[in-house]
This record gives C-alpha cells, sequence and structure tokens, in this order.
C-alpha cells in the first residue's frame, strides 16, 4: 500500500516532533538522537530511565496505532529480512562514522542552526538520493 500526501499529517507529526524534541533538549539539555540514545543506554546510569522510555516509547508509538486503527498499516515493508538486518548495520555504522543519526543531525542539529549538522544532513539526504535512484532505475 503506498500512503497518500497529506499535508496537515506532515505538519501535525513534524510539529509533534519538534515539540518532543524540544521539551527534552529543555528539560533535560539532550538532544533526541536515536543512535546517541541508543549506544549510551547503559553508558550512564542516572540516564538509564529516560533513554529507556524513549525507546520505549518509539516501539510502542506504531503498536499502539496498529491497536487503535484496527489493524490499518500505513505502510508496507516489502524488502527481505536479510536485507533489512544489513541496512540496518550499514546505518549503525554510518551514525558513528557521522557523529549522530537523521534524528540528531537533521532534526536537533539544524533546530540549533549547527553547520556540522547542516553538512551531515546534506550529506546523508544526498548518499539517500542516490541510493534511491540506483536501486529504482538502474539495479531495478
Amino acid at each position: 500500500m503506498i500512503a497518500e500526501f497529506d499535508p496537515v499529517s506532515g505538519l501535525v507529526g513534524g510539529a509533534l516532533i519538534g515539540l518532543a524534541t524540544l521539551i527534552l533538549l529543555l528539560g533535560n539539555g539532550r538532544i533526541a538522537g536515536i543512535s546517541g540514545i541508543l549506544g549510551n543506554l547503559f553508558a550512564d546510569k542516572p540516564d538509564l530511565p529516560w533513554r529507556a522510555a524513549f525507546l520505549v516509547g518509539l516501539v510502542a508509538g506504531p503498536a499502539l496505532w496498529l491497536m487503535f486503527s484496527g489493524g490499518a498499516y500505513p505502510i508496507e515493508v516489502t524488502s527481505s529480512l536479510p536485507l533489512l538486518i544489513v541496512a540496518g548495520l550499514l546505518v549503525g555504522f554510518g551514525t558513528r562514522m557521522g557523529s549522530g543519526c537523521t534524528s540528531g543531525h537533521g532534526v536537533c542539529g539544524l533546530g540549533r542552526f549547527s553547520p556540522r549538522s547542516l553538512v551531515s544532513t546534506l550529506a546523508f539526504m544526498a548518499v539517500a538520493a542516490v541510493t534511491v535512484f540506483i536501486f529504482r532505475h538502474v539495479a531495478g
């Protein structure tokens, strides 16, 4: 199933993401970068509760959607499990190499006008565009 573009949903979702990152930054002084939250989950014991709650929320959100939407899937995953595992490992490697992920650089870093985050975001968006082009039009 291909989801139809809905600008209102995108605006509301983006505003909620921005609000959540602002609350974490102002309330805890931390950046809502998923790779950093997961990578440092057990590194600092006082941070464990909020990091665990954040990660549980990432999993609980889609589960709640399925419960209250009557089982409607907004997206359909068509890739094989081995391909998804390799892709996940490559993303994890890239986030360590780039000192952050799309949420850390693209959402939080750009919101703080970080030049490093601007360069990182431009780089991973360019690589994503090239990857999609290759897989859709060259390797297709």
